[in-house]
């Protein structure tokens, strides 16, 4: 029997409410401890304040109260005769137990789906074999048909008469007449003898072995004499062994079962792989490097100013030889080029976005600065991810310091995949997109992650190396595969990565019907490259528009009970163990809308109107209520609603099923969603986020983000191992944290950071009431000093600390955050600040301040400081601060990274800098085209630079608000029913480019108070111009109310764009970034330029 006052695995901010909510000195309840496994805490309200008993169980399974001081020691056999004791007055407690807080009535649990008609079940396993065969893993070869397995179970007659049966209707005409006579001698006698060993409990078939051994004995022979040959072949071809190492194995001279089946799994590794051995031998030679990839050359048209006059030339980009050749024609001769080593710096332009900049040196050793000018913004990035890839390739480096993971989400909906996949893994179809320049750049890490998947796990992996190895030539290793039910996911590594990944970690979490069944929940994998750690989570949430709310449960439970990473970070959930942390999956967030607008946000997709329907996204909405997935980020959503499409089409969305309570309405939504949560001041940049157009097996589209993320190597101390560095050294100092908690303890600070032999602990804080309530705990200056274990500053700035407040009644935690080490800390105090959360939620903030100490040397560049920013001094601080103030997931980012503090992000934004950031609507192939006019800085592709790190601002004071998402006033557009209904709700995310600014000029720059400059822009000169427009566009509607704004009097002329591309604008088949085309159905259009692709169908 569960008692009311027993409320399970509840968490300790909860059980604060609920105790609040009563009001009653006395009240009291029961919850699982958070620190001790097995273990209960006792919450009691007493004037206003939460007292909290840890209550442990001996050896004898015997229950007692453990307390600091006051509370003698009895034990109870039960909790019943515990809670019983303790309601007597005098008996220890802060107060005697009264009032049992009961439990909350939870939200009913997941109905079956709604999308399709079945019994919530695990999915199918494979047909058995006969039961005598149970016990025997050896008798796989004579599994019965499928259609048949039934037979048996209702069939009278006996079992050899049946199986006798069966064999008359199977067509044994290809049968050798020994074989078949063997057979049957087995079905008619020898099949009971070893069903009496069955029955006996024995898992030993002596008769079947018999069988197989005659049936297999010819193919025994051959394959013994085939192997040799092809075990020297492989050795032949093989790069990493030197020739003789492999002894030859010894052939066994009895065909048994097991080793015909053990010989037969060599062949077929051997058969597989032999293939891709002789590729890349022919393909590298007998030595390679670690870095395995053949990009073939690519060629960009780009257009370059020479003497004021603009020029078309040629930038070839050849990463194989580690050359950028420049050519006046395609087919002309090679006028110069410049080697890896002499490409210093790509910036740019945060105003023109297929503007580039390109810092050369020169043969006397000085920079040169070349300015080229390129189609549209995807070529730009194109070119610069083959740039990044070159100098990685031929870096000096021995270990990557940036790899590219791409991220992928499909709900399969219980149907096979098409033959072609491949548009997936190309990021090509709505959205934020690929170009087709940087196709030929395998990416690192493939993370895929399926809901609903019908397929076994070895079939649903060979389809997705088969792809893999259709687009990029190379194999990949299958780093882990983890399925629950139906919800898999697979991690997939270059074969050169494979010795830089370790402490592979797979789990899952039930959220099913009573948190029992895995028909929703969560798989997840984590892993170790270098000295980065790596979570990946795949979730499945609750289904239904209604059941909002029960799907934050779903993600309260997998953040709490998912069990990944180091062990040694018991008191962190999973969004502080990892340094990259990316969540996937169908996380069936819907428009929350009335089924009466169904037609209506039809139309509003059609039109690319998506911005108005993402105001009603309940996921933006709850993660804006800081609900939900409290500070993560997710890349600006272009595409269209990815759920509910009818089958085998992509034109028609199927929002409505006739169901026998009624009709049920599932209005087109972003069910399918990659988001993702970094420690501070770690590089990560969000490449592409979007959709396929050509795959539609499903009812719902698949989802592709790519990443490209900074990573540190294993750094080897120069001490040698076992010897602590003493030059080291990170003092806190003037600490304090401020809780949102009604606990009445004492609290002290954990330390924990991989830089640390082992987490350290504090002495206990000071408690001081705050002025809004909260509780203030301020620790003195004598806080430990920490010891890193290596000083060089080329590790340790690279480092985090975890910090966790405890309890020291408990030893619960109240809050966790994380602070990286920074370099200006090396040389004064710099004030540092995180936001303290505990599963999920906001607990309040730890501020302090830091001094490092190091020993000799200095931090290395980093591959991804190669590509930087450029602010434009024609766009001012004016449009930067429109860029962040209109980012709702920004705004956290304040408080929670160091570098960003100070800065006011809540300001509203003036009504010309909303019209000059409005977002822009792009033709949609999928459902018609709409005429748009170009503005110079869409939104959608606005890149926000970090701030300088030698300017950080103070730290925020003790009153400043919590991390929030700020909303600015939506963008006024057409009227409709939706834009009347507007209220309070999420903007769109935006992309933000996590490089430094290369200018360093701080005119114009907007005080912290939020005032805005007087200054104007700059008019902008000749070379911002790169191309003048050659003709009027004709602007949308949606853009008719900004031709009369004064504020945008002083735009610059617009890029020009080609007859070609001026015509497509108002083609069906566009692209929704600036003028890529982009086809329909998985249909590639060439490119006007000079790069030629084959066809990726």
């Amino acid at each position: 029997m569960v008692h009311c006052w027993n409320h399970g695995n509840i968490t300790r901010s909860k059980a604060e409410d609920l105790l609040s909510k009563t009001g009653k000195d006395g009240s009291f309840l029961v919850r699982a401890s958070e620190s001790i496994s097995r273990a209960y805490a006792l919450c009691v309200l007493f004037r206003n304040c939460v007292y909290t008993y840890r209550i442990l169980t001996n050896e004898e399974e015997k229950f007692t109260v453990q307390a600091s001081e006051g509370v003698p020691v009895r034990f109870f056999a039960s909790l019943d005769q515990l809670i019983e004791f303790y309601k007597k007055e005098n008996m220890g407690l802060v107060t005697h137990l009264q009032y049992p807080v009961p439990l909350e009535e939870e939200e009913a649990g997941d109905e079956l789906e709604e999308e399709t008609e079945f019994f919530i079940s695990p999915p199918e396993l494979p047909p058995r074999n006969l039961p005598l065969a149970l016990g025997s893993s050896e008798a796989k070869e004579v599994a019965l048909p499928v259609d048949n397995s039934r037979v048996m179970e209702h069939s009278p007659l006996s079992l050899s008469e049946t199986l006798l049966q069966r064999l008359q209707g199977l067509d044994t005409s290809g049968l050798p007449e020994e074989h078949l006579k063997a057979i049957q001698d087995y079905v008619n006698t020898q099949i009971a003898m070893d069903a009496e060993f069955v029955k006996t409990g024995s898992s030993n078939l002596p008769h079947l072995k018999k069988l197989v051994m005659v049936l297999c004995k010819e193919l025994y022979s051959e394959v013994a004499r085939t192997l040799p040959s092809l075990e020297s072949m492989q050795r032949l071809f093989d790069q990493q062994l030197s020739p003789g190492i492999w002894p030859r194995p010894q052939v066994c001279t009895e065909a048994s079962p097991v080793t015909v089946v053990a010989k037969l799994g060599q062949l077929t590794s051997l058969l597989s792989s032999l293939e891709d051995k002789v590729k890349a031998f022919l393909g590298e030679g007998p030595e390679s490097t670690h870095r395995r990839s053949l990009i073939p050359p690519v060629t960009f048209e780009v257009k370059a100013e020479s003497l004021g006059i603009p020029q078309k030339i040629q930038l070839k980009v050849d990463v194989e030889t580690g050359k950028l050749i420049i050519k006046k024609s395609r087919d002309g001769p090679e006028d110069k080029f410049y080697s890896h080593k002499k490409i210093l710096q790509l910036i740019k332009s945060q105003k023109f976005h297929n503007k580039l900049v390109i810092i050369v040196e020169t043969e006397k050793e000085k920079t040169l600065r070349k300015e080229y000018v390129f189609a549209d913004s995807k070529k730009r990035e194109g070119f610069c991810q083959l740039l990044q890839q070159m100098k990685n390739k031929h870096s000096e480096q021995p270990e990557p310091d940036m790899i590219t993971i791409f991220i992928g989400t499909w709900n399969m909906g219980d149907a096979a995949p098409p033959k072609k996949i491949t548009s997936w893994f190309l990021s090509k179809g709505q959205g934020k997109t690929r170009d087709d320049s940087a196709d030929y750049i395998p990416h690192d890490i493939y993370v895929i992650g399926t809901q609903e998947d019908p397929l076994g796990e070895k079939e649903w992996l060979e389809i997705l190396k088969h792809s893999l190895q259709e687009i990029t030539d190379i194999s990949f290793k299958t780093i882990a595969i983890h399925t629950l039910w139906n919800i898999r996911i697979v991690v997939l590594a270059k074969s050169e990565h494979e010795n830089r990944i370790s402490h592979i970690c797979t789990n899952n979490v039930k959220t099913g019907i009573a948190n029992t069944l895995g028909n929703k929940g969560a798989v997840g994998v984590s892993f170790m490259f270098n000295g980065t750690s790596l979570g990946f989570v795949n979730s499945h949430l609750t289904s239904g528009s209604e059941k909002k709310l029960r799907r934050n449960q779903n993600y309260m439970s997998i953040l709490r009970f998912l069990a990944l990473g180091d062990k040694k970070l018991s008191p962190f959930n999973i969004t502080h163990r990892f340094t990259h942390l990316f969540w996937l999956g169908d996380l069936n967030y819907r428009l929350e809308l009335p089924p009466s607008e169904a037609e209506n946000i039809i139309q509003k997709i059609r039109h690319q109107q998506f911005s108005e329907l993402l105001l009603h996204d309940q996921l933006l909405m709850e993660r804006k209520e800081q609900k939900v997935f409290l500070h993560f980020e997710e890349e600006e959503i272009t595409f269209a609603p990815t759920y509910r499409f009818e089958r085998h089409t992509r034109e028609k969305y199927a929002y409505t099923k006739q169901k026998a309570t009624g009709m049920k309405y599932n209005l087109p939504s972003w069910c399918d969603r990659v988001l993702w949560k970094s420690y501070p001041l770690m590089h990560v940049v969000c490449q592409s986020y979007g959709s396929t157009s050509d795959i539609m097996t499903s009812d719902h589209s698949p989802v592709f983000a790519t990443f490209e993320a900074g990573v540190t190597s294993q750094f080897v101390s120069k001490n040698g191992p076992g010897n602590v560095d003493s030059q080291g050294q990170i003092e806190f100092l003037k600490c304090y944290a401020t809780l949102k908690t009604k606990s009445q303890t004492k609290f002290y600070l954990e330390f924990h950071s991989s830089c640390l032999e082992s987490f350290v602990k504090s002495q206990e804080g000071e408690n001081e009431e705050g002025t809004e309530g909260e509780l203030v705990v301020k620790f003195a200056d004598d806080l430990p000093k920490l010891t890193p274990i290596i000083s060089d500053p080329e590790y340790l700035l690279d480092q985090h600390i975890l910090i966790s407040i405890k309890s020291s009644d408990s030893d619960e935690s109240y809050g966790e955050g994380c602070i990286a080490l920074r370099s200006e800390a090396t040389e004064s105090l710099v004030p540092i600040y995180t936001a303290l959360t505990h599963h999920g939620e906001m607990m309040g903030h730890f501020r302090g301040e830091i001094k490092l100490q190091t020993s000799q040397g200095k931090k290395r560049e980093r591959l991804y400081d190669f590509v930087k920013t450029e602010r434009d001094e024609a766009i001012g601080q004016k449009s930067l601060k429109s860029l962040t103030s209109q980012d709702p997931i920004k705004h956290w980012d304040c408080p929670s990274r160091p570098s960003d503090l100070g800065k006011n992000m809540a300001d509203p934004l003036p009504i010309e800098e909303e019209q000059m950031t409005k977002p822009e609507m792009f033709e949609n192939p999928l459902y018609g085209s709409v005429s748009s006019f170009p503005k110079p800085v869409p939104r959608k592709e606005q890149e926000s630079p970090k701030t300088l790190r030698k300017d950080r601002p103070a730290c925020p004071e003790p009153g400043a608000p919590s991390p929030a998402i700020i909303l600015t006033k939506p963008p006024e557009g057409e009227s409709s029913k939706l834009a009347s209904r507007q209220i309070s709700a999420p903007f769109l995310p935006v992309p933000r480019m996590r490089s430094f600014t290369c200018s360093s000029s701080t005119e114009g720059k907007t005080p912290l108070g939020g005032e805005k400059t007087q200054g104007k822009p700059k008019p902008p000169t000749p070379s911002e111009t790169p191309v003048p427009a050659k003709r009027p566009v004709k602007p949308a509607r949606s853009e008719v109310s900004q031709q009369g704004n004064p504020g945008q009097t002083n735009r610059p002329p617009l890029p020009a764009k080609s007859p070609a591309v001026l015509h497509l604008q108002h083609s069906k088949a566009r692209d929704y970034r600036e003028s890529s085309e982009l086809p329909h159905h998985g249909k590639h259009w060439p490119e006007e330029g000079p790069v030629s692709r084959t066809s990726m169908q």
